[in-house]
């Protein structure tokens, strides 16, 4: 007897089911751009992944009609977040291990490619100097391309480096036909992860390779915006509220000065001012008093000196004397 195949509406039954079990499953979700890539190299990415991470594949239109059916049955609005990435060939991957392990995971999967007529290099592509292997009759093709070579033991030999496609160029014929001559596979094909969602918030993939001191850095200039903006207009803050009471010190301070009024801190700043040396010994550093212990000690020794020659000339003349 045979079997009966799954008609289509079964199938997009089927998919409605995963697709939401999936969805109330996992609540972090990477979107990944899929072009260029293959089924076998689509495998292989989903055997990495196995275990924390599932990967889902399928035709935009399926996606966002299950996804927005799906938030109206289980008043989950936040996965609606999804619908607007559902751009171009793209997959999801659900997952619930770490983001920025998963992403790196997936880049491990790259295939190289041949430079194809009429496709857009990703990247630029140099044809590096040296022996091509291709007998001299193929020298009128590197003329075409404008290419300098020379012929070494009966082969052309490519003498300098040429910048043959530049990124974001539709590769031609011609360098196509070259590239492939010299077996040269310039562009490699994998999984790009484009956003990411998470809790129903969506955000760049950049963001994953923010480290904790990115964090602490930028959470310090946002702490010092704040402040000054506080100082500026007069409203306290807990960040600026050292600094308003820093200030609020130096003008009591200033006022207890110029007034009779005073207090303990203030008694000693009035000392300093009523005279002026002090302010002096308080600023003799460290190694300043053994240098003035050490001028002292010189100066002694000096006079020592003084006196001893004061008593030797003495004893001089006392024996003329005699």
């Amino acid at each position: 007897m045979a079997i009966k195949k799954p008609s289509k509406t079964d199938k997009k039954h089927a998919y409605d089911q995963k697709l939401c079990q999936l969805l109330d499953e996992y609540s972090r979700v990477l979107v990944a751009s899929a072009d260029n890539v293959g089924s076998s190299q689509l495998a292989e990415i989903r055997r990495g992944i196995r275990g924390e991470s599932v990967m889902l594949m399928g035709k935009n239109t399926l996606i966002r009609r299950c996804i927005a059916a799906h938030a109206e049955r289980s008043g989950n609005a936040d996965v609606k977040a999804l619908i607007p990435l559902l751009q171009g060939n793209v997959g999801l991957i659900f997952t619930k291990g770490d983001l920025k392990e998963v992403r790196e995971e997936v880049a491990k999967y790259k295939v190289g490619a041949p430079a194809r007529v009429g496709l857009i290099a990703p990247i630029d592509v140099v044809v590096p100097p040296g022996n091509t292997g291709l007998d001299p009759s193929q020298t009128s093709f590197f003329q075409v391309l404008n290419i300098p070579t020379k012929i070494n033991k009966g082969s052309v030999e490519i003498v300098a480096h040429v910048d043959l496609i530049k990124k974001g160029d539709k590769v031609g014929s011609s360098e196509a036909a070259l590239l492939a001559k010299l077996g040269i596979r310039p562009f490699s094909y994998g999984l790009v992860i484009t956003n990411v969602y998470g809790d129903g918030s969506v955000f760049s993939p950049e963001v994953l390779d923010l480290t904790e001191e990115d964090l602490m850095e930028k959470f310090a200039c946002g702490v010092s915006m704040v402040a000054s903006l506080s100082l500026a207009v007069s409203y306290p803050t807990l960040a600026a509220a050292p600094h308003m009471f820093l200030n609020g010190y130096k003008n009591v301070l200033a006022l207890a000065v110029e007034t009779d009024y005073s207090f303990p801190h203030a008694d000693q700043i009035k000392e300093y001012l009523k005279d002026p040396s002090k302010f002096a010994v308080a600023a003799v550093p460290s190694g300043g008093g053994a240098a003035a212990a050490g001028a002292a000690t010189a100066e002694e020794k000096k006079e020592e000196e003084s006196d001893s020659g004061s008593d030797a000339e003495e004893g001089f003349m006392n024996l003329f004397d005699d």
